[in-house]
Formats: C-alpha cells, sequence, structure tokens
C-alpha cells in the first residue's frame, strides 16, 4: 500500500512526546515547591508595588500639607489684622473686660457690666440698668399710651407726608428693650454685606453675607445675637412678640418672604444689630419687588440709632431711587454716616476727586449746614492695596469704630430721649386735636350742618387759628407741628365726634390724660435720665419753657 501522511492535528506534538517521560522523572514535591515559590513571588511584587504607591501618596500629601501651611501664611499676610476692632469696641476677653470694668466678668443683653450674678434683676438685666428699663416701659404704658389710643396718634403718622420715628404701632415693648440698630443702606455691589462679614470676623465661616460683583443681596437681613447659630426665617420673626419685628407685618406676605434673620454668638451682636438691605438699583420699578420697597426702608430708617449710606468710588451717581432714600432720611442727619468704600482702589490724587465728586452728587439731596461726618477706607477682611494711604485708612476705620461704640454706649440715653420725644408730638397731636374739637363745638348752631361746618374747619384751619394757637398757649416750636394735610386725611377716616376734649379726658382716681403726659415731660423723664447718667441730664428739661407746658385743663372731679 501506498504510504499514507497523518494529519498535523492528529500527530501528537513532539514536546509532550519529550515532556511525558519527564513528568514521571520529576517529583510531585518539587511541582508543588515550584508553584509555592512562583505565588511568593507574585505576592511579594504586588506587596513591594503597593508599598511604592502608598510611599508616593505619603509624599503628595506631604507636598499639599507643606502648600496649605505656605497658602495660610501667604493669606495671614494678605488677611486684615481685627485687633483694633476688639480694642474699639472694647470686645476683648473676659479676663480683659473684668479688668477694665472694674471686677465686672459678666455682661448683659445690652452689653453692660454686671459685677455679680445677685445684682441680676429678673430682667436679666444689672439692676440699675433693668429698673431703668422697667421704669421708662412704666412711664409709657401710664403716661404716654393711654394718650396715644384716646386720640388715635398713630393713625395720624400713617397719613404724615414726612416719617418720622415713632412708637406704638406694634410690639412697643420690644421696641422699647431692643438693643440699637446699625442700618446699611446704599446702591448694590458698594460692600454693605462685606462690610458687616468683616465687622463680625465671618470670613470663611458658613453664616458669612453672600458677596459679589454682581447685585447679590435682595433680602433685607437682620443679623443679632442668639445662643446658638442659626437662620430664621421672616415670617417666624414677625410672629415672634418676643421681638420688635412684628408691624412689619403690614407690608405683606411678599416681603416677609424677603425677611431673614440670622443669630450668632457673638460680643458685638450682645449689644447691636446688624441690618442689611438691598442695593438700590436705579433702572428697576418700584412694584417689580413685589412689596415697597422705600416703605419697608422707612419702617427701618425710623428705628435706626446709626445709618451707614455706603458708596464705591464707580457708584456716584444719584438716580430716582437714590434721591427719594434721602428725603426719607432727612431729619435724620445725625444719625447718618457716608462711608466712601473700596477707598483702596484709587491713587491718592484720583481719590481726591472722587471725594469731591461725592459732595457735589449729595449736595442736593442733604441740606443742612454742617453736612453728614464721611469715612473714607476699605471695609472687608483683606488689606489694602499696595502704594496707598494706609495709615488715612486705619485712622478713618477706627473713627468709624469709635463713632459706633459711642452709639451702644449711649442706648439707653438715646432710648428715654426718644420716648420723651414721642411723647412731646403725642401732647402737641392730642391739643391740636382738642382745638379741632372745640371750635367745631363753637361754630355748631342749632340750624347748622355739621358735615359742612367740620369740612370748612379742616379745610381752612388757618382760618380759625387752629394752629396759632396751639403755638401761642403752648410755647411749641412751629417746625414740630404736623402738617395740615395729614389732619385733613386723619379727620377723614376719624370722625370729629368721636374724640372727648382734654378737659374731659380726667378721672377721680386716675387724674388727667394731660397732666400725666406733661409730668412725664418735663420731670419722669429726665429724672429716669440723670438717675442712670448723673450729671449729664440737659438742663432746663424740668421746666414748661423747654417743654411748652402751657394752659392745663382742670380736672373737674378734684378741689383745687
Amino acid at each position: 500500500m501506498p504510504a499514507t501522511h497523518t494529519p498535523s492535528t492528529q500527530r501528537p506534538s513532539l514536546f509532550l512526546a519529550l515532556s511525558r517521560p519527564l513528568c514521571y522523572l520529576i517529583p510531585f514535591d518539587f511541582l508543588t515547591l515550584v508553584y509555592i515559590v512562583s505565588e511568593a513571588i507574585r505576592v511579594l511584587l504586588a506587596a513591594i508595588m503597593k508599598g511604592i504607591v502608598s510611599i508616593c501618596c505619603f509624599f503628595s500629601l506631604l507636598v499639599l500639607a507643606l502648600a496649605e501651611e505656605e497658602v495660610e501664611d501667604v493669606l495671614s499676610h494678605i488677611l486684615r489684622d481685627r485687633s483694633h476692632i476688639d480694642e474699639t469696641l472694647r470686645l476683648a476677653s473676659e479676663e480683659n473686660a473684668a479688668e477694665n470694668y472694674h471686677g465686672f466678668k459678666y455682661f448683659d443683653s445690652w452689653g453692660c457690666p454686671i459685677p455679680h450674678l445677685k445684682y441680676i434683676d429678673s430682667w436679666g438685666c444689672p439692676k440699675p440698668l433693668g429698673a431703668a428699663i422697667q421704669k421708662l416701659r412704666k412711664i409709657y404704658h401710664s403716661a404716654i399710651k393711654p394718650m396715644e389710643q384716646a386720640y388715635k396718634y398713630n393713625e395720624l403718622r400713617a397719613h404724615e407726608i414726612s416719617g418720622g420715628r415713632t412708637l406704638g404701632d406694634g410690639n412697643t415693648d420690644g421696641e422699647i428693650t431692643s438693643k440699637p440698630m446699625v442700618l446699611f443702606l446704599g446702591p448694590w455691589s458698594v460692600g454693605k454685606s462685606s462690610m458687616i462679614n468683616y465687622l463680625l470676623g465671618l470670613k470663611d465661616s458658613p453664616y458669612q453675607l453672600y458677596t459679589g460683583a454682581e447685585p447679590t443681596t435682595s433680602e433685607f437681613t437682620v443679623i443679632m445675637h442668639g445662643e446658638k447659630t442659626r437662620s430664621i426665617e421672616g415670617i417666624v420673626m414677625a410672629a415672634d412678640s418676643s421681638r420688635s419685628f412684628s408691624p412689619l407685618e403690614k407690608f405683606g406676605q411678599s416681603f416677609l418672604e424677603k425677611l431673614i434673620g440670622i443669630e450668632m454668638p457673638h460680643k458685638l451682636l450682645e449689644r447691636v444689630t446688624f441690618v442689611d438691605t438691598p442695593g438700590i438699583i436705579e433702572n428697576r420699578k418700584q412694584q417689580e419687588r413685589g412689596y415697597p420697597f422705600n416703605d419697608v426702608c422707612q419702617w427701618f430708617i425710623d428705628r435706626a440709632d446709626l445709618i451707614f449710606v455706603t458708596f464705591d468710588p464707580t457708584k456716584l451717581d444719584v438716580g430716582l431711587e437714590l434721591e427719594m432714600l434721602f428725603r426719607q432720611l432727612k431729619g435724620r442727619e445725625s444719625q447718618i454716616r457716608i462711608i466712601l468704600n473700596k477707598a483702596d482702589n484709587l491713587a491718592t490724587q484720583d481719590l481726591m476727586r472722587v471725594y469731591g465728586a461725592l459732595f457735589w452728587s449729595l449736595a442736593p439731596l442733604i441740606n443742612v449746614t454742617e453736612p453728614p461726618r464721611v469715612y473714607v477706607s476699605s471695609f472687608w477682611p483683606f488689606d489694602y492695596a499696595p502704594d496707598t494711604s494706609r495709615e488715612l485708612f486705619k485712622r478713618e476705620e477706627i473713627s468709624l469704630l469709635e463713632d459706633l461704640n459711642q452709639v451702644i454706649e449711649n442706648r439707653m440715653e438715646n432710648k428715654i430721649a426718644f420716648i420723651r420725644q414721642h411723647a412731646i408730638r403725642v401732647r402737641i397731636h392730642a391739643l391740636l386735636v382738642d382745638r379741632y374739637v372745640q371750635t367745631f363745638k363753637d361754630k355748631m348752631s342749632y340750624f347748622s350742618d355739621p358735615d359742612l361746618v367740620f369740612k370748612e374747619i379742616v379745610d381752612d384751619p388757618d382760618k380759625f387759628f387752629i394752629f396759632k394757637s396751639i403755638l401761642a398757649k403752648t410755647n411749641v416750636s412751629k417746625f414740630d407741628l404736623p402738617n395740615r394735610e395729614a389732619y385733613q386725611d386723619f379727620f377723614g377716616v376719624n370722625p370729629i365726634g368721636s374724640f372727648k376734649s382734654l378737659s374731659a379726658q380726667c378721672s377721680y382716681s386716675g387724674g388727667c390724660l394731660l397732666d400725666k403726659i406733661e409730668k412725664a415731660i418735663t420731670s419722669e423723664l429726665p429724672g429716669l435720665l440723670s438717675s442712670i447718667n448723673p450729671g449729664k441730664a440737659p438742663p432746663g428739661l424740668s421746666s414748661c419753657e423747654a417743654t411748652g407746658c402751657g394752659d392745663k385743663p382742670k380736672n373737674r372731679y378734684r378741689k383745687n
């Protein structure tokens, strides 16, 4: 037979043919040893690789830590030293505070020193100051508020064109016991929020106010003291009777959604409350905000103890909204402080030009003999720009802090003075309403139409010497009189028949309302001021020439 070739797939491999006899010749233990050694080598190589990776990670972390330390060192040189803030505002540690205040180790909610816990009264205040607050509340509720209610003074304030600070439109006790309020106003992105962050040291904290080059603040933000850091919705603030923000409900739910409160345990906030406002944008209509922006600003302006109107060198133009704001500030020039912020962005010569341009822009809006104080500096956490007037900016900043500290220290005196001024206005309003009532009764006859008679009196009060008689009999300044037009709206809502004359507002046990309010104006409030600050009570407060006491109604229930 011819030879046939076997296919390669069927032919046995030469290697297998040779290796099979070797498998029987090599012991089994040797093969196991080879396997174990190979596995050990593999594990060792894996461990070496892991070690190399770990060493690389370690060195990487070390490099990052060193870089972080270098960044912190750089930032420590870039960030501004804040020690002068604590020194100027007396926010030292408890040991330093105890030394400065002669052993007073604790401080009340007003920031006043407490010598020892046994000197604290039930209000949580030192007994002298707590007693003064209680007495102030008592004077208001017993002597001033009854006259307010009898002649509906708060409704008159709603109709007046030129608003002013007033009490009684909400939680009066909260306003009497509230801390001083510092209000920040101005155009958008001028550094209002950055200034608050700087004063409170909120840089890189979770509750720092958001800042940016664009308009960032769209809410009214109230920063106040609390036991722990938290945010409070506006509807909660308005509903809380222990706070002084309940009157804000009258501006509607749309505004309350734009109101937010932030509480935090901070030494400065134990003595003062900050209010940050939305920036003024001239090309925006008031209707676009969804709430009466100017009315809300007026409410805060009326209650602010210090008002910081902030500008920066790039936003000195005055539009309609800013002009309206300064009209609202009229009469509050003593509380206004103008701040030219971001001053280190300019060279000295350019800064002088900007300073002059600022006064040129504001001159038509502030029509007073002595303009408000202007502070020129850069209020934010970072250091001043190089080659600028660093010493000047530092002195300006310290001057502003001293101004703020003076408002904080004089808070109780300011409260008493404000309530006394409020009492004088309430008394003038009561005298005017009494004069309207007496004139109406004198002009009425049996055949007269009461509506026509009273309309004639209200439309032309000068014809019947309504205001002139008050000026002649009570020695009241004509600048303290309310607007005549306000009484047209006031009596349009409140009929003249709903008011009694002052002579009828007397009782045998309680006395006359006019006697009580005049006693509060002439003796009780000045005496209270003297008790908390001996030797500094303004002279002449107890004389009728200074307050315009005038004729008093006789108490028909008492025998003279």
